[in-house]
């Protein structure tokens, strides 16, 4: 009989999925060095060494099911990994996973039984480790119910969620709302209406412009009614182009995204927009030195 607590002190040695520990143990006959070496050599305990490499690659993908929608970010080391059939599916039941079990946070997804078999999340991922060869990871997902509407730019490279009070079975409502999805998905608003915006951001916004305005020469003599006018105009113009429903519509630049949303009967309640590596540190590759480091 192989304990849980043997097999947690292997996983906490080897970095491999319970699974894989459980199934070395047996093998093993409860052996820890032997379950190690079984490990080793099925490729699977490599994964750990892959562990700290950057992966800011990878893909954005999204799941619509019903009323609910799950968008999830994983990343790899490279492009090329991104694009490979398993690396999809692996991705696709993270997402499915999302919606099926609904997790607080990446940590409670990773920890979660896959609800298509007996393995974790966590498992899964280091399985696709070994195998591929390359470091991955699970970042980040969103989880929306009710009328929900997506949109994946670039094979990937961004996903767009959106929730939406409609009726969604009105192909005039939906084509509204996915509009509202590429346009934030090309212009990435950081909100979605000028009430959303923080006071704290207000307030720092304010005090950036008012700089900028006591640094012309041409304003030094202007009366202070005035420069305030010239803040409330450049805040406004502030809000059109960072909060969503106040940016002019790109497929009609006379009227508002709000505007157009309200006259195709659409409210649109919140949203979010993955982009694949944003904000990760990038992998920078110097072949030069990589091909002196080989004939040394």
């Amino acid at each position: 009989m192989i304990s849980a607590s043997i097999v947690k002190e292997l996983r906490e040695k080897t970095g491999c999925g319970m699974m894989d520990c459980k199934k070395a143990l047996t093998e093993a006959d409860g052996d820890m060095e032997k379950a190690i070496e079984f490990l080793r050599e099925k490729g699977l305990a490599a994964a750990v060494k892959k562990a700290g490499r950057i992966a800011s690659e990878g893909l954005v993908d999204i799941i619509v099911d019903g009323n609910v929608g799950a968008m999830v970010e994983v990343n790899s080391e490279t492009d090329f990994v991104a694009k490979n059939e398993d690396f999809k599916t692996f991705v696709k039941n993270v997402a499915k996973q999302v919606i099926k079990t609904n997790p607080a946070d990446v940590e409670e997804l990773l920890d979660s039984k896959f609800v298509d078999g007996d393995a974790t999340i966590k498992d899964m991922l280091t399985e696709k480790i070994a195998t591929i060869g390359e470091n991955m990871n699970v970042r980040r997902f969103e989880r929306y119910e009710g009328s929900i509407v997506d949109y994946v730019h670039g094979g990937g490279r961004i996903g767009v969620l959106v929730a939406v009070e409609a009726d969604l079975a009105s192909e005039e409502a939906y084509e509204a709302a996915r509009d509202a999805a590429m346009q934030i998905a090309a212009i990435n608003p950081m909100f979605l209406d000028k009430d959303a915006v923080p006071e704290e951001v207000i307030i720092k916004e304010k005090g950036f412009i008012m700089a900028q305005i006591k640094e012309d020469p041409k304003n030094a003599k202007k009366p202070e009614n005035i420069i305030e006018k010239m803040v409330d105009g450049k805040i406004s113009k502030f809000f059109e182009q960072n909060c969503l429903l106040q940016q002019a519509f790109v497929k009609d630049d006379s009227i508002s995204v709000g505007k157009y949303l309200e006259s195709k009967g659409v409210k649109l309640l919140k949203f979010a927009r993955f982009e694949k590596g944003e904000g990760l540190e990038k992998k920078e590759d110097n072949f030069a030195e990589e091909v002196a480091g080989m004939v040394k």
